[in-house]
């Protein structure tokens, strides 16, 4: 219970940042696994460790037993509140923090029993600091949980502050200022500074008064007290620091151990300095909590994932015990290729927080975590060592031998501590940082565009006299268009272009003369080297849609005597020209099948009314079947077509969080609530998160959808769903349900059938209006194969919504007559209508409702929509009644 629990949170940290584009909520995970994990459960166990070791308090008075059931509950609550969050399941996340508090709490007051128990003695302190840090846990795990219940972005943002400070800075914090009181100078193998105890005394009162007042200020929606509060615990942390961790200054870290919480404290510094610089900046707390990934990374890779290898590498040999022998063997363990980790960790961590290409930072990524990985196996091997060295030690002294290893070091001076040999290596240095510049090399040869290499000669430059000058010319992109959108370039000079993606919300980039920058997120830059420029051009934003908005960069290159030179066409440098075609020339095999059809049966409403329903939508780029046999890359929330459909009734509330876990801005808008757009229906960008809370105050089926611009283009990639509201009452009870949703596939030419690679949704091919194909729930013709079912005789009620984007339906069954019609909030026909009927429901693009009938015999009973030349696109079906 020790070591295991521990390793297996790293265990599982290690495997979610590989498979973390397939997991829910992924990057909350592998924060969380690190910190609610791996370090919470090394500190109930260390912190009990050091408090026994300082008082000396008897054996009895906190027992092994006890301590594993504690650990045990702890363990059981992080399992709950790791499952609860992803899965959106409130009462789940509730009862595991509840778990988790009451662990630590008990923790808490085993170690207030040791303090009261014990005769006075030195560094009594260091346990202060432990009872401190436990009052903050609980705080923090109950500031989690309410995170957990989908709050305003205003609110999020001041409580997700308010859960940081207690967590990070609280119990994680006071937690290592405390203990390291006294560790750090032993893993340094130097005497305690004389006033490393009287300030750590005097820093305590600063540290967590700062803490508090922090959290006061966030709760209290008081920023100034927040960055006052901050720089507090940054001076007290300072000052502490000056005599703690004084000894470095005269023996410096020559083992694994000290090096990397060394560094981790470093780390831990930044994350205090950019949260500060965040709060003085930012001038809302949305505003705030956006982007917020990169201090995520420093506070779990820099600093918790350093310090918790770096502590482990010196106690669990140190605690294994046996003798110099013993431990050393372990110890030599922990120290391996030690040189080469750290330097592959804090450098590529550094290099990953520069603006490099998206492709660099994956590998870089990968090295980093492979880095921390090789932590796991080394202590494996580094207690199998002590073991089997401990074995070796007691059969030589069975033999009356002197155990090996038991003499001093060689080369150790006379009067000073015998030390291990030195982690340090010149051969690792060289080794680790060609590891990175190779990473780095890999990543620019994969994607040379994406890395903004120089273009060369390009463009007709050929025949062109260069200049030997330079013009270079500073671009931003903001708002679907380009600023400024027209350059000038003396004919013959190099041409480099900055570009900037100051929109604060949309991944832009930009091509031109077959060159092009990586995506670049808000706030990233590139530089585009197009070499001698020889004849004007244009360039555009290759991200679908932005184009055809207005995205375009006109390069003009002026005569020897200034005049514009005639334009040439570039339109072959890798997107397809602007322009209205026709549908793509697709000939679907009649061989082929729908692999993986949509189910569109709608199971019953069950909920009472005024259920709060919550849940996480992700939207994520996915390769998706659109016909039989063709696929295309969706834009998607949570990886399917239409997205995952809400239902309630009147008066309901529905908290959505909103995941963007795609490339690119995206952002959410349900019809189904009346509220004012601007913060809930704003674009993010990837990698952040939004909160959306919309009360059901009217029936019907309702559209909801991505609104980012070109918003044409992301309803018809995939980004559209419904959601149902019944009345309070409910519907009338029918025998089956199903639910339709029409939309169009604007399919790129030449793409997503046999060997040809799937494209995104073809931005032309939608300002046309000629779609590829025309779906019920986003795979045209796949309920001609998979057919819908009923049995003569049955009511069967058929939901509709025309997700669009541009064209209507006119929804029929033949052979069937439909004795109720529900459209946009009212029937058209009713119980009431005696014996009329209708054929068909009409439906704008946007518009929904349902039919009911009931059929008469047995066959095959066509669904369509009745423009017909959508039906033979692909929106069609089939009802198969039996008798």
């Amino acid at each position: 219970m020790r070591d295991y629990p521990g390793v297996l949170w790293m265990v599982l940290a290690v495997v979610m940042t590989f498979v973390h584009p397939f997991v829910p909520g992924s990057r909350w995970l592998m924060v969380h696994l690190v910190l609610l994990g791996a370090l919470t459960h090394s500190i109930m166990v260390w912190s009990t460790h050091f408090t026994q070791a300082l008082l000396k308090t008897a054996p009895g008075l906190d027992e092994r037993r006890q301590q594993n059931r504690r650990l045990v509950l702890l363990l059981v609550g992080t399992s709950t509140t790791l499952v609860g969050v992803p899965t959106a399941q409130w009462w789940v996340t509730a009862t595991g923090a509840a778990l988790v508090t009451a662990a630590v709490v008990w923790h808490g007051v085993q170690l207030f029993r040791r303090l009261r128990s014990a005769l006075p003695g030195r560094f009594r302190v260091t346990v202060r600091y432990y009872l401190a840090a436990a009052v903050c846990l609980p705080v923090g795990v109950a500031l989690g949980a309410t995170l957990a219940l989908g709050l305003d972005d205003a609110a999020h943002g001041r409580i997700l502050l308010a859960h940081i400070t207690v967590n990070v800075l609280g119990w994680v914090g006071l937690t290592v200022t405390g203990t390291l009181l006294t560790l750090w100078p032993t893993m340094l193998r130097t005497p305690i500074g004389a006033d490393a105890e009287r300030r750590a005394r005097q820093a305590l009162p600063g540290l967590a008064g700062a803490v508090a007042l922090l959290v006061a200020g966030a709760l209290a929606d008081l920023r100034w007290v927040t960055v006052a509060a901050l720089g507090l615990y940054a001076v007290a942390l300072l000052w502490w620091a000056s005599a703690v961790l004084a000894p470095v200054r005269t023996a410096r870290p020559r083992e694994f151990a000290p090096a990397s919480v060394g560094l981790s404290l470093l780390w831990w510094l930044v994350a205090i300095v950019v949260i500060l610089v965040r709060l003085s900046t930012t001038r809302t707390w949305a505003e705030f909590t956006d982007g917020f990934g990169t201090t995520s990374a420093i506070l779990v890779v820099g600093f918790a994932a350093q310090l918790l290898p770096g502590a482990l590498s010196y106690l669990v040999p140190s605690v294994l015990g046996g003798g110099k022998t013993v431990v050393r063997a372990g110890q030599a363990w922990f120290d391996r290729w030690g040189t080469a980790r750290l330097v592959v960790v804090n450098g590529g961590l550094l290099l990953c927080l520069l603006p490099v290409p998206s492709i660099v930072r994956v590998i870089l990524s990968v090295l980093v975590v492979l880095a921390l990985a090789a932590f796991v196996p080394l202590m494996l091997g580094g207690i199998h060592a002590a073991v089997r060295a401990r074995k070796e030690v007691e059969a030589a002294r069975a033999r009356g031998e002197r155990p090996a290893g038991s003499s001093p070091t060689p080369g150790t001076p006379a009067g000073e501590p015998d030390r291990m040999p030195s982690v340090w290596s010149g051969g690792q240095l060289v080794a680790a940082v060609s590891a990175l510049v190779l990473a780095v090399s890999v990543g620019v040869a994969l994607d040379p565009a994406a890395a903004g290499l120089p273009g060369g000669t390009t463009g007709g430059a050929a025949a062109v006299v260069a200049t030997g000058s330079t013009t270079t010319v500073q671009v931003s992109a903001v708002d679907m268009r380009f600023e400024p959108a027209r350059i000038e370039v003396p004919r013959g000079d190099r041409l480099v272009v900055e570009l900037t993606n100051t929109d604060p919300t949309n991944v832009h980039d930009l091509q031109v003369l077959g060159e092009r920058t990586p995506r670049l997120a808000p706030g990233e830059s590139a530089t585009l080297d197009l070499g001698v420029v020889g004849e004007t051009a244009q360039g555009w934003c290759t991200i679908v849609g932005h184009r055809q908005m207005g995205m375009v960069l006109d390069v003009v290159v002026t005569g020897d005597g200034g005049a514009p030179v005639a334009a040439t066409d570039h339109t072959g440098h890798g997107d397809a020209a602007v322009g209205v075609g026709g549908p793509a020339a697709v000939r679907l095999d009649p061989a082929a099948t729908v692999t993986d059809p949509v189910d569109p049966v709608l199971p019953p409403l069950t909920t009472p009314a005024g259920t709060t329903h919550r849940l996480t939508l992700t939207a994520t780029e996915e390769e998706l079947e659109v016909a039989p046999g063709v696929t295309q890359v969706r834009w998607t929330f949570d990886g399917q077509v239409p997205g995952p459909t809400l239902r309630g009734r009147v008066g309901d509330t529905f908290e959505v969080t909103l995941v963007n876990d795609g490339t690119m801005g995206h952002s959410i808008d349900f019809h189904a609530g009346a509220l004012a757009p601007d913060r809930p229906m704003r674009t993010i960008p990837p990698g952040e998160s939004l909160v959306y809370t919309f009360t059901a105050e009217r029936a019907g089926i309702w559209m909801y959808h991505c609104s980012t611009m070109p918003m044409s283009s992301h309803i018809a990639a995939g980004m559209h769903g419904a959601v149902i509201i019944e009345p309070e009452e409910g519907l009338p009870a029918v025998d089956r349900e199903y639910l339709l949703v029409q939309s169009e596939v604007h399919l790129s030419p030449g793409t997503g059938q046999g060997e040809a690679p799937a494209a995104e949704v073809d931005a032309a091919s939608i300002a046309a209006e000629q779609p590829t194909f025309v779906t019920f729930n986003g795979i045209a013709d796949q309920y001609d194969e998979h057919m819908l079912a009923a049995r003569v005789g049955e009511r069967v009620r058929l939901w509709v919504l025309d997700a669009g984007p541009s064209r209507p339906t006119s929804f029929h069954v033949v052979g069937g007559q439909f004795d109720t019609v529900y459209a946009e909030g009212a029937y058209s026909l009713g119980p009431e209508a005696g014996g009329a009927g209708a054929q068909a429901l009409g439906l704008q693009a946007a518009q929904g409702g349902f039919v009911e009938l009931t059929f008469p015999q047995e066959g095959h009973y066509p669904l369509v929509s009745h423009i017909m030349v959508d039906a033979e696109r692909g929106a069609h079906g089939f009802v198969r009644v039996t008798g």
